[in-house]
């Protein structure tokens, strides 16, 4: 079966489970070892507990699904390889939105990995982009649309560079925006155990949470937490307590454990999520480590094991705000790289997050979530098909 994977996902599957080993560029036994969920059709035909998974369109490695405010009609798909596809109404747009395959470089979890539009979109026509370029380095980028379905050549704007050659891991990847601030969070380094210890390093740019305000001619980068090993996904919860926005980070773990860390926005600033004096709950004693605690780190809402089901690596997902998945309502979905089983629980501030369980649907390796400008959740395929979860 995994004959039909591509090569450069192949060796996604095992840089995220990547163990202490430190060789970034060889595929590990994550792979082999993998339980393999339901393939494609399978999935899209599942329904359980009022849930279903319906097809939207099958992509070439799509890693990320988003809406853009003042177009609820469109639906923006990144791929892997560069460019960012249109579904207008449920159906692909011809060619591409953007294209940027010349400037990046990918294979592993190198690539185009998300895409943002600010609040003032429509008015704007400005939206964001995260990828690493040709040297490896992570880059954030604003380009402009010329229409609807196509950004226009020759506006991009380089707003933030993080240099990361040394490995080709552990390179975040998410963009989201709250307000007019753009957050994105980057990981480690790569390795394995942070050898630079990259994380607690306040001066590094790695292992972080960051945010700028992108309407500025010279945007500052503002580190807002930090202690984070690689939160390839993280979201923003903003229906549970609309007033008090919260954010759950997936952080994706070392050799034991994957994390989910949750808090409000406001008590991230200058957070410490402990890595690499903790993985999970349990103090990190692998490779590299060494690293005291340094107290007053904040502990996840939920971490599970790698011996949960052949699992690997965390795929963060959102507290769905959409009314119509009746079961999944205010509850967080998330993922596994390997595992595939699509599960929710409750996330709780200072608390470990209670109800955690499987909702009956399986996606063969999801590499992300993602949300339309409705709230309506979509996961996508390391094989290419993305899903919508729908009512039954």
């Amino acid at each position: 079966m995994l004959s039909r994977i591509l090569p450069s996902f192949v060796a996604l599957v095992a840089l995220f489970a990547m163990p202490s080993c430190g060789d970034a560029s060889t595929p590990g036994t994550a792979t082999k070892d993998a339980k393999r969920p339901a393939d494609s059709s399978t999935a899209e035909q599942a329904k359980r507990g009022g849930l279903g998974l319906k097809r939207v369109g099958r992509f070439d490695q799509p890693v990320y699904v988003a809406g853009a405010p003042g177009f609820p009609r469109l639906l923006f798909v990144v791929e892997q390889g560069g460019k960012v596809r249109v579904l207008r109404r449920g159906r692909r747009v011809r060619g591409s939105f953007l294209d940027i395959g010349g400037l990046i470089s990918t294979g592993g979890e190198r690539g185009l990995l998300s895409i943002a539009f600010p609040p003032d979109y429509r008015r704007s026509g400005r939206f964001y982009v995260y990828y690493t370029d040709r040297q490896g380095d992570i880059r954030v980028d604003e380009f402009k649309r010329r229409s609807a379905t196509r950004a226009a050549r020759g506006s991009r704007r380089a707003l933030v560079e993080i240099p990361h050659k040394t490995n080709s891991n552990h390179n975040g990847g998410q963009l989201q925006f709250l307000g007019n601030h753009l957050y994105f969070g980057t990981g480690d380094g790569g390795s394995g155990g942070d050898p630079p210890n990259n994380a607690q390093n306040r001066k590094s740019r790695l292992g972080k949470l960051l945010r700028i305000d992108p309407r500025q001619a010279r945007p500052r980068v503002q580190i807002y937490s930090y202690g984070l090993r690689n939160p390839y996904r993280f979201s923003f919860d903003t229906v549970t307590r609309p007033e008090q926005p919260r954010i759950a980070i997936g952080d994706v773990g070392q050799d034991g454990f994957e994390e989910i860390d949750y808090t409000t926005v406001a008590d991230a600033r200058g957070a410490n999520f402990g890595w690499d004096a903790f993985e999970g709950f349990a103090p990190y004693e692998g490779a590299n480590s060494g690293t005291p605690d340094p107290g007053g780190t904040v502990k996840p809402t939920f971490a599970y094991p790698h011996s949960r089901g052949g699992s690997c690596s965390i795929i963060g997902g959102y507290v769905v705000r959409d009314r119509s998945l009746r079961s999944l309502y205010r509850r967080y979905v998330y993922a596994d790289l390997c595992e595939g089983q699509l599960r929710s629980l409750v996330p709780r501030l200072g608390r470990r997050a209670r109800g955690d369980r499987r909702i009956g649907l399986s996606v063969p390796t999801p590499t992300s979530f993602g949300e339309d400008t409705r709230g309506r959740v979509y996961v996508t395929s390391l094989e290419g098909p993305v899903f919508r979860l729908v009512p039954r």
